[in-house]
Parts: structure tokens; C-alpha cells; sequence
């Protein structure tokens, strides 16, 4: 007999051999019907895959992440299979899951092309072959027999694969006519399979390579009940809708070109109003807190990030150096080793910390063109950076405090929060330091946590190289889930760069550097914070807020006088005294999702108001100047 360890610590004893379905199906019926997966001790396995030793198990259904990326692994195969049916000779290279769904990437036949019209007949494939209900059959083999499988096959994609795993485990797993290398994991059958949707055609070089054969890559996604697919269906025709690419050019808020270049936006007069305006709400929440703001250069000398560890470890993200006479520079990927050179431009005593330096501060990655993504995905994006230098003592405090601060911020924007602690896992090579501090820090953030009473999961693996972080899940208006905001813990850079301070026992330390950026790229948060609002932005955010309308031009005078007694107290005005019907500069006025329009005629001079109009709600009625002030004032509460 085995002894088996469940979540709730509960331990039940099983043949040594059972399978994780037999153990779903002595628990429950309905939890056997529903289960995709266990994790045994840490690691996935198929549910007919025996245990033969004492395990942790967790059964998995499509509750858990983890459920879900084997019931999207398994479609990708389903996907493959369908393909293989459809276009006999076409060549696979990988079919991961992704966070809301999966892709595969193929080599069609020569003289093939597949494009969003081939879809429905590839998903018409799938679901018959879904109706078949074969069986994910896990099968080890011989390095030498796979490699001689996909040497018959001409499947050079899958060579290469396996060139790179000699010595490792090989696993291949069949379903109905298709076998494909794989590690796993799968659902049992095909038959869980029967609601795919396949989402769109894209290209994708080979391994990253953009010197390698550009494949065809097919997204997809799947679910296991039909109003699952529709109610994912609904919010993706909603998010076409908000899609802040076509907003923000109807809005007129940024701009793309490839003259400019690729992942490069410019930021237009509407745009920059809106971003100015929340890096003003920043600055004043920051500075409430003793911030001190900082400017560093766009480039900088390539010892410095090698001295952080950003270079080379992460060179594949970055711009190839620049010769400048006999050095070489870089175009900044991080703000902090630049914050982290002020630190250390003179020496510091524990009576100096906190030191708080924040910037909103221009980097650049470099992304493949298949990877950019209107603001979501850029070359070039201003991060609101910040950095903390504390001692040991301080760190906790500073934790909560900017924690608070990152709650501030999604909570003015009405953005629903979950927190993740993300921790290192078992992997040195993956991080810096020592493990003690690693340690140390982890007990520290989620110390933090605690009493903050933070409603948080713990993500291992999910580190940076340096530290421990809390990362901030934010939920739009439409559910979707984004990761914006970001606090971490590092003890790893003060030793790289020699950070010290003298302390009260005149000793010299090395300070604790915290790493924070609420919005995270001012870029990525705008093409959310444009997709949350549907681009009907706060009064208090929107770059214009209130259009004057006369109706004819014996109005003017007096629109223009309200307009500008507007613009002097601080509001964002759009005066239109164009010679054009009444009804049509309200619609453009809606159009343009400005919040207010005051609609001034004869009647409206003679009485010494204004007719108010209110975006998406319509007319609110005639009122006097100092009424309008009033309503304004409050609309600007945030």
C-alpha cells in the first residue's frame, strides 16, 4: 500500500500502482468526471498514469491554471491531428499552451497557405474527431526510435527537438492517427474536446529565429461546455470593440508608423494630455510619500548593465551595442542601474534612508515584428520607476507603503486586484544571491502581506533574478486579467554594485533596494486603462472635457467667453464655432467621447445659461454658469 497526501492534508491509502483517475473516482464521481489532471509531488501526470510511491496529489479540473493548460495542450494536438488529416505532409514544430489558449506552429507543403477563411473547415475537422473520443495514449521510447520515427516522417522540426534532448526522457503520445513528441500533460480522451474555436493566422519564425523559416502559427482556444465558448466569444467581439489600436486612432490619442519604426508610438496632442495627466497623478501621490524625482540619460555605457547582470544574460531582449570611439554603449533596458550610480555618487549614512528615487523613465527591448502589439507591445516604453534604498529595519514599512500607494492607484481607476507573491523555485541557476537572503526576503514580503490582510497566491518560479516581488493582477471592465504593477525585494544588486551605507554603530552596510512601478509601462497601462474605460475615459483623465457648441454665430461671443472662463480655471475645452448644424457637432462631440456639451442658443444668452449634455446620457437641461462649475468640481473627484 501507498500513502497518498491530498491538498487538505487528508491521507488515503491505494494499491501501489493506482492511477489519478482511480483516485478522483474514490473521492468523487463528479470530481472523476471532471478531472483533466493530477500533479504528483509537483509535477503534472496523465490521470491513467500509475503512482507506485508515497505522493502529494492534487487532482486538477478546469478550476485550476494548471487544468486548464492541459485541456489547451490537449487541443493543440487535436488541432495537429486535424491538420495532418487535412493537409497531408504539413510539418509541426511546437503547440504549447498559452495563457487563453494555445497555437501551433506548421510548416504547410509547398505552394499551402492557410488563412482565417481555412479556419472553420480545420475546426469542422476537430469536432469530428473530437466525436471519436480517442484516447492520449503516453508512450516512452528509445531517443534512437524517435529520432527514427520523425527521420521517416521528414519531420525536421521535431529532429532538431530531439537533438536537444539526448540523455532526457523521450515521450511520445498518440490519439486517433496523430503522434506527436511530447512531455505532456494530456486530458484522457478527445471527447472532453468538443468546443474549439481557432482565432486567428500569424507568422512565426522557427525557434525565435528571424534568420530561420518563417512557419505559420494558428491560435486557438477551447472549452469544455458550449456557453463557455459563447460567453468567451461575447467578451471577444467586446474586446474587438474597445481594441485601444482602432480607439486610439478614432480618438486621435497616439500614432504608429513604420517611418518612424515598429513598436515606436508617438504620442499626439489627445494622447499626451491623458498621459500627463496620470503621471501628474503619480507625481503628487509620490510626492505625499517623499519621492524624489531623478532624470537619467537613454543610453548607457555597457559595463553598467553587465555589472547588473541585464547584459549578457538577457541580450536576446536588447539592442545590439553601440561603438561610441572605444566603448561601447547601450540603449537603456532598465532604469535602475542608472538610480543605482546616484546612490553611490556620495556616501550615504542610515540618517539618509529611506532614499526614494522615482522616474518615469524611457527604455527599450528589442521585439520581433511578429510580437508587436499597438501600445501592449513596444520597442520603446516609459516605465514609472522607482527605487527604494532602506535598511533591514526600514524594509518592511517600505513594503506596505508602496503596496499601499499600488492600491491607490488601481483603485481610482475601478480595477478589481489580486495579488501574487512570486518566489524563486528550486532552480539556482535561474537567480543571484544568497539563499539566506532569499529567504529572508520571502518571510519579509509575505510578513507584509499578512498584515496587510493582502488576498494573495504564491506563485514559485516566478521571480525576478534578484528578489522576491508582489505582482498586482488587475481584472478589466470586461474580466479580463492583466499584470500591471509590481513591488520587489533585492538584495542582490547592492552587492553587484557595492552600495553601502554607514550605520548608527559607524560600521559600514549594504543597504536593501526595493524595485516599484504602479502603472508598470505607461504604455501598456494606457492600451488597458483605453480598453477598460472603452475610451469613455473619467472626466478627471479625459484630454478634452467639456465642448462649447453655439448654435449659430450670433452665439459665438458668448460661447466663447464661457469657453475660455473654462479654459482659465483649468479645464480641457474644445470651443467649435464652425458653421455646421447643431446635431452634428453633438455627434462628433459623442464621437469623441468627450464628457460634456454645452449647447448654447438664443434662449441661452437671454437667460445666462447653458444647455448640458452629458456623453452617453443626453440632455440634463439648461443651467447657470456657477451650476456647471459645481458639477464639473465633482466630476473631477477621483
Amino acid at each position: 500500500m501507498i500513502n497518498i497526501t491530498l491538498p487538505d492534508c487528508s491521507v488515503r491509502q491505494y494499491e501501489s500502482g493506482v492511477s489519478g483517475g482511480d483516485i478522483a473516482k474514490s473521492i468523487a464521481e463528479g470530481l472523476a468526471r471532471n478531472a483533466l489532471g493530477i500533479i504528483v509531488n509537483g509535477v503534472k501526470y496523465d490521470l491513467s498514469r500509475p503512482i507506485f510511491d508515497d505522493a502529494d496529489v492534487r487532482i486538477l479540473t478546469w478550476n485550476d491554471d494548471d487544468g486548464k493548460e492541459i485541456f489547451w495542450h490537449s487541443t493543440a494536438h487535436l488541432m495537429a491531428e486535424a491538420l495532418e488529416a487535412l493537409y497531408p505532409g504539413v510539418k509541426f514544430g511546437i503547440g504549447p499552451p498559452i495563457e487563453n489558449g494555445f497555437y501551433y506552429d506548421i510548416d504547410l507543403p509547398e505552394n499551402v497557405k492557410i488563412s482565417v477563411d481555412d479556419l472553420p473547415a480545420i475546426e469542422d475537422k476537430m469536432r469530428e474527431l473530437a466525436k471519436a473520443d480517442n484516447r492520449y495514449v503516453r508512450r516512452e521510447i528509445a531517443w534512437d526510435d524517435a529520432v527514427a520515427y520523425f527521420t521517416e516522417k521528414g519531420d525536421e522540426y521535431k529532429l532538431e527537438l530531439l537533438d536537444g534532448l539526448r540523455g532526457a526522457e523521450i515521450t511520445f503520445y498518440t490519439q486517433g492517427n496523430f503522434t506527436d513528441l511530447c512531455r505532456g500533460t494530456h486530458v484522457p480522451s478527445t471527447g472532453a474536446l468538443k468546443f474549439p474555436k481557432l482565432l486567428s493566422v500569424a507568422g512565426a519564425y522557427w525557434r525565435g529565429d528571424s534568420n530561420r523559416k518563417q512557419l505559420t502559427r494558428i491560435y486557438g482556444v477551447s472549452f469544455p461546455k458550449k456557453d463557455m465558448l459563447d460567453e468567451f466569444l461575447r467578451i471577444r467581439e467586446e474586446a474587438e470593440r474597445r481594441d485601444h489600436r482602432k480607439l486610439g486612432k478614432e480618438l486621435e490619442l497616439f500614432m504608429i508608423t513604420q517611418s518612424i519604426g515598429g513598436g515606436l508610438p508617438v504620442w499626439l496632442p489627445n494622447g499626451t494630455l491623458v498621459r500627463r495627466t496620470l503621471e501628474a497623478f503619480l507625481r503628487d501621490e509620490q510626492k505625499k510619500r517623499g519621492y524624489q524625482e531623478v532624470i537619467t540619460p537613454h543610453i548607457g555605457n555597457l559595463n553598467l548593465y553587465k555589472t547588473s547582470g541585464h547584459y549578457p544574460y538577457y541580450a536576446d531582449s536588447q539592442f545590439a551595442p553601440i561603438k561610441v570611439e572605444e566603448e561601447e554603449y547601450l540603449l537603456k533596458p532598465m532604469n535602475c542601474p542608472h538610480h543605482h550610480q546616484i546612490y553611490a555618487s556620495k556616501p550615504r549614512s542610515y540618517r539618509d534612508l529611506p532614499l526614494r528615487l522615482a522616474e518615469f523613465g524611457t527604455v527599450y527591448r528589442y521585439e520581433q515584428s511578429g510580437e508587436l502589439n499597438g501600445l501592449s507591445r513596444v520597442r520603446g516604453f516609459t516605465q514609472d520607476d522607482a527605487h527604494i534604498y532602506c535598511t533591514h529595519e526600514q524594509l518592511k514599512d517600505e513594503i506596505k507603503n508602496v503596496v499601499e500607494l499600488t492600491q491607490r492607484v488601481f483603485q481610482t481607476f475601478d480595477m478589481e486586484v489580486t495579488t501574487r507573491l512570486s518566489f524563486r523555485d528550486d532552480n539556482p541557476d535561474k537567480y543571484g544571491g544568497d539563499l539566506e537572503q532569499w529567504e529572508q526576503s520571502q518571510r519579509e514580503i509575505k510578513e507584509a502581506a499578512d498584515e496587510m490582510g493582502l488576498n494573495y497566491f504564491i506563485g514559485e518560479g516566478e521571480a525576478a533574478f534578484y528578489g522576491p516581488k508582489i505582482d498586482f493582477i488587475v481584472r478589466d471592465a470586461i474580466g479580463r486579467k492583466w499584470q500591471l504593477g509590481t513591488v520587489q525585494v533585492d538584495y542582490v544588486m547592492p552587492e553587484r554594485f557595492q552600495l553601502e551605507y554607514v550605520g548608527a554603530d559607524n560600521a559600514k552596510h549594504r543597504p536593501v533596494i526595493i524595485h516599484r512601478a504602479p502603472f508598470g509601462s505607461m504604455e501598456r497601462f494606457l492600451s488597458i486603462l483605453i480598453e477598460h474605460y472603452a475610451g469613455n475615459f473619467p472626466f478627471w483623465l479625459a484630454p478634452v472635457q467639456v465642448s462649447v457648441l453655439p448654435i449659430g454665430d450670433e452665439q459665438n461671443d458668448y460661447a466663447q467667453k464661457i469657453a475660455k472662463h473654462l479654459e482659465n480655471i483649468g479645464y480641457r475645452v474644445k470651443f467649435d464655432g464652425r458653421y455646421e448644424k447643431i446635431n452634428r457637432k453633438i455627434a462628433e462631440s459623442e464621437q469623441k467621447k468627450i464628457p460634456f456639451a454645452l449647447i448654447i442658443g438664443r434662449k441661452e444668452v437671454e437667460n445666462g445659461t447653458v444647455s448640458v449634455r452629458r456623453h452617453g446620457e443626453g440632455d440634463k437641461g439648461a443651467v447657470r454658469l456657477e451650476e456647471i462649475e459645481a458639477l464639473f468640481a465633482e466630476s473631477e473627484k477621483h
